[in-house]
């Protein structure tokens, strides 16, 4: 097509950055502006940081509307002025009202990181991983009212090996995304990718993550724990806690792998040696490859026990 697509963008995750970047530099898209959330507190010093694409704005020199309230008249009065022909929304962490819905001139188009109705929602990408699922990827809505309940233009498929990490798999679900976009926006202003209705009995829901959901309960059989360390990665992380030089300290558990011969009660330290640190759970058993220990880096799990010797038969556990 010869005349460019007028798109204004709305994103503040990770997984938004590779998306943004492919509409830059496109010849096919006109960039009318992007907006993102405004910056959060982080870390011990509760600094103030930018979304990752107001990071990525920013690197690039570009200019980020950093956005209170996505619904506010004065900024519907912004985006009429501009008059987008399409608003594309990744990961934007707001939920857009009717009349902005209906603000752009073909559509609001929504980037989902599930193959929809499966894992509407706040954590598609961790439930994934959680679950076991042997593919997942990335869908192209017609945004309405409901929970990523719109039509569906198109979707694309991601094949999972099940050693995924969450940030690796947002990765690689941004790039899918990214490689799609502009074809797949073409498609929807020539009327050539018509939407499909969600069939709602199929629909499953996930909600956000919060810290609590990353305590490991021992009682899980083991390929469910090391599917929420992989799935809870980098936050809020898989973690629990022992008794090491006369307190409790919490660790984190980076990477572990399943003992399919080895049991014993739940939480029940099985070896803890140079050979490696394997404990028990409702099913089989756990080998922390990597961990980090409270206040330190990450190591190997059995360097962690060079330092804090623990006792086969003991209980560890969040108590």
């Amino acid at each position: 097509m010869n005349k460019k697509i007028k798109v204004y963008f709305l994103g503040s995750g990770k997984i938004a950055v590779p998306v943004l970047n492919r509409l830059v530099w496109s010849d096919r898209i006109e960039l009318l502006g992007i907006g993102t959330q405004l910056d959060r507190p982080a870390g011990r010093n509760k600094k103030l940081h930018p979304t990752p694409v107001g990071e990525f704005a920013h690197a690039s020199g570009l200019q980020a509307d950093k956005i209170p309230t996505v619904n506010a008249e004065e900024f519907l009065d912004y985006l009429r002025w501009l008059a987008p022909d399409l608003i594309v929304v990744v990961s934007f962490g707001q939920i857009l009202k009717q009349p902005l819905l209906e603000l752009p001139k073909i559509s609001c188009v929504n980037v989902h990181a599930s193959l929809l109705p499966r894992y509407r929602g706040a954590s598609p990408i961790a439930a994934a991983i959680v679950n076991h699922d042997t593919s997942t990827g990335v869908c192209f809505i017609e945004m309405d009212r409901g929970l990523d309940t719109g039509r569906v233009y198109c979707s694309f498929e991601h094949l999972l090996s099940g050693s995924e990490r969450a940030d690796w798999l947002e990765e690689a679900l941004g790039r899918l995304a990214a490689d799609k976009i502009v074809d797949v926006l073409e498609g929807i202003v020539q009327e050539e990718n018509d939407p499909v209705t969600q069939d709602a009995t199929l629909a499953t829901i996930t909600k956000k993550i919060h810290k609590g959901d990353g305590i490991i309960n021992w009682n899980l059989p083991a390929a469910d724990i090391e599917s929420r360390i992989r799935g809870y990665y980098p936050w809020p992380g898989a973690a629990f806690t022992l008794r090491a030089h006369n307190r409790k300290i919490t660790v984190r558990v980076t990477s572990a792998s399943v003992h399919a011969l080895m049991s014993g009660k739940p939480g029940e330290v099985l070896q803890a040696n140079k050979k490696g640190w394997i404990i028990a759970c409702g099913a089989n058993a756990l080998e922390l490859l990597t961990v980090v220990p409270q206040d330190k880096k990450e190591m190997r799990g059995i360097d962690f026990l060079n330092g804090c010797h623990l006792d086969k038969g003991i209980i560890v556990g969040m108590e």
